[in-house]
């Protein structure tokens, strides 16, 4: 190997480990990286907002029948909280306060109508504020009354074969389980927050505490320091995601990974690549923490909605499609997918191995052009 790569692999490494060492002794960052790969991925598996979990249910029965008594016995966890029997005064105050989301109220007579085949009305009461619950719920409960009411007038449960029978088989995740798509969803996205983020306070840090002007007069280069950043930071998250895949997904929410976990942290790796060089070149054009934040914010919340773990990039419009295909998150999202779900390989994956590759060579070039001007005019 020549002697001056040697020197500046070595150059490299050197200024990597004082990245790293930076790093130790800011313990908000610390407190950072640790909550964000436990906490923060345990909540978003366990706490789905668009599932119906524990939802407030109260019923309004002035009936009083079997049929009645039968309904008002169907709702149960999880999904549902024990129902409350209350009276009419009891319906919009209940409503007011947020104790109930849903109220139902069944009709005086309703069982002898149902029976006598008239069509009845029972009224659903719905807080539409809490938008999560009240459109899974709705369709839910209008589920469970007609299958009530259906099986009550055919005295049994219904076996009648139908001349068509549709076979339901979820793959990948057969029970339908949200924490296995919430917690695995969240790794990903953090992975890109927490790159961009601590490179990018990395130079901020610097720059702050002059220490960027002790580089100038080192033997090194812009690409040598931007190089150490790079490799350092993206060497803490991939270490951090990968703890964070056996003792929080797979230990603590009991995830299964269908893939190899080893090609989805290569697969990371050159992601990181990418979004730490975005990073960088964020850090640049920011004068301030303050004002790195509020690039965050501008830049995290598109890369993430519009990547395809929130929604299918198929029901996007087209121009969005076609802009997020240079965004490195979103081919991270669709390998991370393939591994982490389906257990797909390097044959199916690789396509967008080398998206981001080429992504983040373009991305590196443009950070280190930035950087090599903004150190110039600190010089």
């Amino acid at each position: 190997m020549p002697p001056g790569l040697l020197r500046h692999l070595a150059n490299i490494w050197r200024l990597g480990v004082k990245e790293l060492w930076s790093l130790w002794r800011d313990p908000a960052m610390l407190i950072l990286i640790v909550y964000t790969f436990t906490v923060a991925i345990y909540l978003a598996g366990t706490a789905m907002p668009e599932t119906l979990n524990k939802a407030p249910l109260a019923i309004v029965d002035e009936d009083r029948s079997t049929l009645s008594t039968r309904i008002a016995s169907a709702f149960y966890p999880p999904q549902f909280m024990p129902p409350l029997s209350i009276d009419h005064t009891q319906v919009d105050p209940g409503l007011d306060s947020g104790r109930f989301t849903f109220v139902l109220v069944i009709p005086p007579d309703f069982e002898r109508d149902v029976l006598a085949g008239r069509a009845p009305q029972i009224q659903l009461n719905v807080d539409a504020t809490r938008m999560s619950q009240a459109f899974t719920g709705s369709g839910a409960v209008q589920q469970i009354v007609l299958g009530e009411v259906n099986e009550f007038v055919q005295r049994h449960r219904s076996d009648a074969t139908l001349p068509v029978e549709l076979a339901v088989r979820s793959r990948f995740n057969p029970a339908l389980t949200p924490s296995w798509f919430g917690s695995l969803m969240e790794v990903v996205n953090n992975i890109t927050m927490l790159s961009i983020i601590l490179t990018g306070a990395a130079l901020i840090r610097e720059r702050e505490h002059g220490t960027v002007e002790h580089l100038l007069v080192m033997p090194v280069t812009p690409t040598e320091i931007m190089l150490a950043k790079v490799w350092s930071m993206a060497a803490v998250v991939l270490l951090a995601a990968g703890v964070s895949l056996g003792l929080v997904i797979q230990g603590a929410l009991h995830v299964p990974i269908e893939g190899s976990i080893p090609l989805f942290l290569v697969g990371a790796g050159l992601h990181l690549f990418a979004t730490t060089s975005m990073g960088i070149f964020m850090a640049t054009l920011a004068r301030s923490m303050p004002q790195f934040g509020l690039l965050m914010m501008l830049t995290m919340m598109p890369l993430q909605m519009l990547s395809g773990g929130m929604t299918p990039r198929e029901s996007m419009p087209l121009w969005v499609q076609t802009a997020m295909s240079v965004a490195p998150t979103t081919h991270f999202t669709e390998l991370s997918q393939a591994i982490l779900y389906r257990g797909a390989g390097l044959d199916v994956v690789w396509t967008s191995f080398l998206a981001l590759l080429l992504i983040g060579s373009a991305l590196f070039a443009l950070s280190l052009r930035r950087f090599r001007r903004a150190i110039g005019q600190m010089a």
